[in-house]
């Protein structure tokens, strides 16, 4: 009747549930694999904020950045950055995007210059993601903000200046939970 009412399926998930609940409120899992340690966890904890709470120790230039971009990025993203078989990191339509037809990159969408150097720190270059030095990626992340007319040419990011870096497009984005004025009766 049970499994009647719920089909197979349901009545295995309900039966399933209840046992989670009997088991005592301080039981151990299933013994699979071993408690890591913070030294083995602190080379995954990649974690930037907008505010640059989790910058690495380093800096780079946009002229320390473009030989790194063409042996590393060029391949897919194109030799100017205006795409290959990878989305264009560059783009002709000016900061923030101009209508119909815009492509969202770099320069002109993304809120926040720490999330480029997250984002090539964790996932760049696409065939050997996390290869490069802090250095490398700070050198990449600002020649990329030069590239989009963020920056200068001659300046540096490191860990105090990137979270300074206004992005064009910045104030165009919303807090998933903005905070809640009272409202009067």
């Amino acid at each position: 009747m049970f499994t009647h009412k719920l089909g197979a399926v349901g009545g295995a998930a309900t039966l399933a549930g209840l046992l989670l609940f009997a088991l005592p409120a301080g039981a151990e899992g299933p013994n699979l694999g071993q408690p890591i340690s913070q030294a083995d966890l602190a080379p995954w904890d990649l974690t930037i904020m907008p505010d640059g709470t989790g910058l690495p120790p380093g800096r780079g230039t946009p002229a320390r950045g473009k030989p790194l971009f063409a042996d590393n990025c060029a391949l897919c993203h194109g030799d100017e950055g205006r795409g290959g078989i990878a989305e264009a990191v560059v783009v002709n339509n000016p900061p923030p995007l101009s209508g119909p037809g815009s492509v969202k990159s770099i320069g002109n969408f993304w809120p926040a210059a720490t999330t480029i150097f997250d984002f090539i720190r964790r996932a760049m270059p696409f065939t050997q993601p996390r290869s490069l030095t802090d250095d490398q990626v700070y050198a990449l992340t600002a020649y990329l903000l030069y590239m989009n007319k963020v920056i200068g040419e001659a300046d540096t990011m490191d860990a105090k200046s990137l979270p300074q870096v206004k992005m064009p497009n910045r104030d165009n984005f919303f807090p998933e939970f903005p905070k809640l004025t009272p409202q009067r009766p």
